[in-house]
């Protein structure tokens, strides 16, 4: 195929970088949602984490939460990361895992990239990680699982809790185990552009059954509601709490995205492959991608990392096709500085400038799919 015949998109309107899942049967749930007494948090919500511990969690009790964010938080809280305490975390996130530190006051350690898939490197951990470290963050980019294994045997060694940052990788497995099971906290969101949605919103994911009532009542300004729905007005309040909770109308959404999950991986995967198949031959184009068949993408992202990335992202938009960075290297924002001092990312240095995301999206259709990677490899 020539240039000349690339230049008509299969859609004429482009293909945008992310599109919200809205699944047409939420409607009906939403509607009946409104006709009823709850709103707000209710057995909406309720059945929504029932839904996701059976989908994900072999039936793990979860708390659900208003943003991925506040999850992060109280999953922090929940570790007792308390001021001074130091925290390995990745310098590639978005600035939702680290910023909740701040709150905390801790004290932030980055750890590199890895090059090849653009998650926390083992290696930097192993270089920075000590006695003082209370606890280990990881962050699954794009929905490729971290080096579980290996990160789980440095924190039994140093005794610190590991914090699953996957908002990007529900559905996502590591050596057969659903991401969510493995470590102490796992937290992932149901913001507007994620695999499915609830409007905003997330799941904080809790090994310590104990710790369950405590996360529920924190997500409500440290109330029991159990006692205080039985009509037990008078209760104590022994924590600091937060108004940290999932509605009924965003629950009503996800449940319903539960349901469609399947169908919407499913089909993220099959643009995730033709991405990888086509633009993995190109020698001036490298893929981010793990080929560790252990493990198994939600293909929420699929990067690519080139040298020409700012000429080769403007003549992608010229053919109406949307692309970006998404995230940044947290290091460069003033509010993460005093912990980047004097420090050195090798990895993150050297492919800062390289990589550009592509549209994955229930939008994006195979011809879409198979169309971009036509004009990319024609490009560059």
């Amino acid at each position: 195929m020539s240039f000349k015949e690339l230049s008509i998109m299969p859609d004429k309107n482009g293909t945008v970088l992310f599109y919200p899942y809205i699944p047409k049967k939420s409607v009906q749930i939403l509607k009946k949602t409104l006709s009823t007494r709850w709103i707000g948090q209710g057995p909406m919500v309720e059945k929504f984490e029932k839904k996701f511990s059976d989908m994900f969690l072999n039936g793990q009790e979860c708390v659900s939460t208003g943003s991925g964010t506040d999850a992060l938080h109280l999953a922090y809280l929940l570790a007792d990361i308390k001021k001074n305490d130091e925290v390995i975390v990745p310098v590639f996130t978005c600035t939702a895992t680290n910023i909740p530190l701040l709150y905390l006051g801790a004290k932030i350690k980055f750890a590199d990239v890895d090059p090849e898939t653009m998650n926390i490197s083992v290696e930097s951990i192993k270089k920075i990680i000590s006695n003082k470290t209370k606890a280990l963050v990881c962050v699954h980019y794009g929905g490729i699982p971290c080096e579980m294994g290996e990160i789980r045997k440095l924190a039994k060694k140093y005794n610190v809790k590991v914090i699953e940052d996957a908002a990007q990788a529900i559905g996502a497995e590591y050596k057969n185990q659903k991401i969510g099971t493995i470590s102490d906290f796992t937290t992932f969101s149901f913001q507007a552009i994620k695999h499915i949605t609830t409007g905003d919103g997330g799941m904080l994911c809790i090994k310590n059954k104990k710790l369950i009532d405590k996360a529920k009542r924190m997500r409500w300004f440290g109330i029991d509601r159990k006692k205080k729905q039985l009509g037990i007005w008078k209760n104590d309040v022994k924590e600091i709490g937060y108004k940290y909770q999932l509605t009924d109308l965003g629950a009503s959404i996800g449940y319903q995205g539960l349901i469609d999950f399947k169908k919407v991986l499913s089909h993220r995967v099959k643009i995730y492959k033709i991405y990888l198949k086509n633009l993995s031959k190109n020698p001036n184009v490298t893929c981010v991608h793990d080929y560790d068949k252990d493990k198994k993408t939600a293909a929420w992202l699929f990067t690519i990392l080139v040298k020409k990335k700012n000429y080769l992202q403007k003549k992608l938009r010229e053919h109406q096709i949307e692309t970006n960075q998404v995230h940044f290297r947290n290091d460069k924002y003033s509010i993460f500085k005093k912990f980047a001092k004097n420090k050195i990312f090798k990895n993150m240095d050297k492919i800062e400038n390289q990589y550009l995301v592509l549209p994955v999206h229930t939008k994006v259709k195979i011809k879409d799919a198979q169309y971009i990677c036509k004009l990319i490899n024609s490009l560059v």
